[in-house]
Formats: C-alpha cells, structure tokens, sequence
C-alpha cells in the first residue's frame, strides 16, 4: 500500500487549503474502501498528534478539538482518496501532515504517507 499526501503549502492566516491522500497499490484481500483514514501533523520539536479520522465507509469522523469546526475530513472511495480540507488556518497549524490507514479490523494506523508541509503565515 503506498500513501500520496499532497496539497500542502505556504497560506496566510486565515486561509484554506485541502489536503489530498491517494491510495495506490495492493490491499491484499482488502480495498481501500475497507481502512479508516487518519490525517496527523507534526510540527518541529514536538510529538505527532492526531487531527482528523473517518471511517471506512464515512459515517462516522472526529477531530482534534483543536481543529474542531475549521477542517473536515472526507473521503471518496471510488477514487481511493481521502480528504482534508482546512480553513481558518491559524500559525499554529503549521507542520507537516501525513495521512495514515487502519483496516477496519485493526487498532492501529498499519500505512502511512510520505507528509505534506502546511505553512500557515500570520
């Protein structure tokens, strides 16, 4: 399974960016339509902390209360992708995303993404 975050870059306070996570390559007996996605950031000097998840047949999302009302998760299945759109980006935000999936079955993130780097200037 490879993982492709992109979208990532340099936005003003205030703004918005989506993120995008491609999925691509073998599931094994799985699709992607079967893992839940997580999106995590991680800023310099700090630990990676979670943002946003969505389960594999999108009923169900949570969020970070830090980012709670200003990103939404998403995902389209047909495309094997999975979403981030972000808005009301504040400097704070800024770090490196990387999205991750879970077999529906599973209790951790079993792939992860390259990352994507989100700046956010005030």
């Amino acid at each position: 399974v490879q993982l492709q975050a992109s979208g990532g870059g340099l936005v003003q306070s205030g703004g918005s960016l989506r993120l995008s996570c491609a999925a691509s390559g073998s599931f094994g007996r799985y699709t992607f339509k079967q893992y839940d996605v997580g999106w995590f950031r991680q800023a310099p000097g700090t630990e990676r902390e979670f943002v946003a998840a969505i389960t594999y047949r999108g009923g169900t999302t949570s969020y970070a209360e830090s980012v709670k009302d200003r990103f939404s998760i998403s995902r389209d299945n047909g495309k094997n992708t999975a979403y981030l759109q972000m808005s009301g980006l504040k400097p704070e935000d800024t770090a490196v995303y990387y999205c991750a999936v879970k077999g529906f079955w599973s209790t951790s993130y079993d792939f992860w993404g390259q990352g994507t780097q989100v700046t956010v200037s005030s």
